[in-house]
């Protein structure tokens, strides 16, 4: 194998790892949902501008997720679901991922500021350093209720899709953002009860190992009525038609479904929370597919 051979199988390895670095099934939602918010504004949009501003969201998301990994290096190499991470597996060094991450947060939000307007990147900024500081740096190591106050920084996207178009923020994107914020601690302690081991290995305080698998199943089954609740609230304020209710009560009604069944199963708890959280993915990119196809017609 030549020098030459080995100089780009390198590159190409090391692109890889900070895409990776960038937590890309996380960017993804960020992506869509911000699309959702822009389209739904209604608003004659500079179509380059918007794409740009897009991209621009995508790197900030990423740049909170760079962040993120390394804050938590240690803690994701003692758990089995993240110990294949870049900077665990050896792959990229704590100082790359954190040149990356702080080179990559500025550069996103100055662009969104170039291209967008001000609240955009002001959101932008907010979203960062909820995710970076207020989550991953205080909560997420000191209350069970991390992922509750946490989720905000999740949810922020659809409200920042609206003021690139708009420059403003009024009461439909902040449902939009509702949707996401209380959809996120079913999704995650379900993912936790399924892997309730792993963080008490990394002493995360989630909340099946502080309070236990029945308190968290209570938990998911409430945040499920709650959301289900939530997720009509865009028909009811007569944003979205027909075709969204019957989409949120559909898509809403299974999912509180397969919350009451893990309340009441006592035997395959970990079997029924894993199929809620790959369910709660399916469901929340149809609802806002929904949305978006809404904002289209």
């Amino acid at each position: 194998m030549t020098e030459t051979t080995l100089d780009k199988s390198s590159l190409i390895l090391n692109f890889r790892s900070f895409y990776e670095l960038m937590k890309p099934s996380v960017m993804s939602l960020v992506i869509f949902t911000c699309v959702v918010g822009l389209i739904s504004s209604s608003k004659d949009i500079n179509f380059l501008y918007s794409i740009i501003s897009i991209i621009a969201v995508a790197l900030g998301a990423g740049s909170a997720g760079a962040l993120n990994m390394w804050y938590e290096s240690e803690i994701d190499s003692l758990m089995e679901r993240t110990c294949l991470r870049p900077i665990p597996s050896g792959k990229l060094s704590k100082k790359q991922a954190l040149y990356f991450g702080i080179f990559t947060s500025f550069f996103s939000v100055a662009v969104l500021y170039f291209f967008s307007n001000f609240l955009s990147a002001l959101l932008l900024a907010i979203t960062i350093l909820f995710y970076v500081v207020i989550y991953t740096m205080w909560l997420k190591k000191t209350t069970p209720q991390n992922i509750v106050i946490g989720g905000a920084a999740g949810a922020f996207p659809p409200i920042i899709g609206w003021t690139i178009a708009t420059g403003e923020i009024n009461l439909e994107p902040i449902l939009y953002f509702l949707i996401i914020f209380f959809w996120t601690p079913s999704h995650f302690w379900a993912l936790s009860l399924y892997k309730t081991e792993d963080y008490k290995n990394a002493n995360i305080p989630m909340l099946p190992v502080v309070s236990g698998i029945r308190t968290t199943k209570i938990n998911i089954f409430i945040y499920g009525i709650i959301l289900f609740v939530i997720s009509l609230t865009p028909y009811l304020f007569g944003f979205l038609g027909i075709i969204y209710l019957l989409s949120s009560i559909i898509l809403g009604s299974y999912y509180v479904y397969l919350c009451y069944k893990l309340l009441k199963e006592t035997v395959d708890e970990k079997k029924i929370a894993i199929k809620i959280f790959l369910y709660s993915i399916l469901y929340l990119f149809i609802l806002f597919a929904v949305i978006l196809i809404d904002g289209l017609i």
